[in-house]
């Protein structure tokens, strides 16, 4: 298999963007909550959409995040205002990548791999996100789960990466600091890189396991040989 031919697919949240960038905007709406307050929020936008996606009553990635900073507001009992939950939204929109993406992608980029970003968010969320990270110029395409109105870890999900992608599952990667996106690729005989971003976390024991585990993108270089 030549290296042109393998698929990488890259999860976007967590993965290639920073969702706690938030926290030093958040300490200066409720002090030292700030740091709880980024990850319940994270955690509270993934439960969301595996709901939606197991009720079968989808709504956008967007609606998800919204109703989890509404929940994590109530929760915390920030008491924000309208103004403040939007701009908080706003700021969703432009998170920051992690320093190890853009060099990463570059060198990968270079070995003539097929690189896509594969993401729960829309197209233009993604491609708007992508783009104020100045990323965007460094995949083939973006591909998303809005097309199957479902949410990882559905197999659907993945089904549909390898038929916009036109490749196999043993020809295409996913690479994701998500536990539950790596199961769920793996579960439908993707290839996955699982990304370790904090050295305390644990992946879950399930049968489905990662191809590979790195602590950096910047290791990925040495993978797919």
């Amino acid at each position: 298999m030549t290296k042109s031919q393998q698929v990488l697919a890259f999860d976007v949240y967590g993965t290639l963007i920073d969702t706690q960038a938030l926290t030093h905007e958040l300490s200066k709406l409720c002090g030292d909550k700030a740091t709880f307050f980024a990850k319940l929020w994270r955690e509270k936008q993934v439960e969301y959409s595996f709901r939606r996606g197991l009720m079968q009553r989808y709504e956008t990635f967007e609606v998800c995040t919204k109703d989890a900073l509404r929940f994590v507001d109530r929760h915390l009992n920030c008491e924000f205002t309208e103004q403040q939950k939007s701009q908080l939204m706003k700021s969703y929109e432009a998170l920051p990548a992690f320093d190890d993406v853009k060099e990463s992608l570059n060198i990968l980029q270079r070995s003539n791999y097929q690189i896509y970003a594969f993401s729960n968010g829309t197209t233009d969320a993604i491609e708007s996100l992508l783009t104020q990270a100045d990323l965007v110029h460094l995949f083939d395409d973006i591909i998303s789960v809005d097309a199957v109105q479902s949410f990882k870890p559905n197999p659907a999900v993945y089904q549909h990466l390898l038929n916009t992608t036109g490749t196999k599952a043993d020809q295409t990667w996913l690479i994701s600091s998500n536990p539950f996106d790596v199961s769920g690729a793996v579960s439908t005989g993707l290839k996955s890189v699982w990304l370790k971003r904090h050295a305390e976390q644990t992946f879950d024991p399930w049968e489905f396991q990662p191809t590979v585990t790195i602590e950096t993108l910047l290791d990925l270089k040495d993978c797919f040989d």
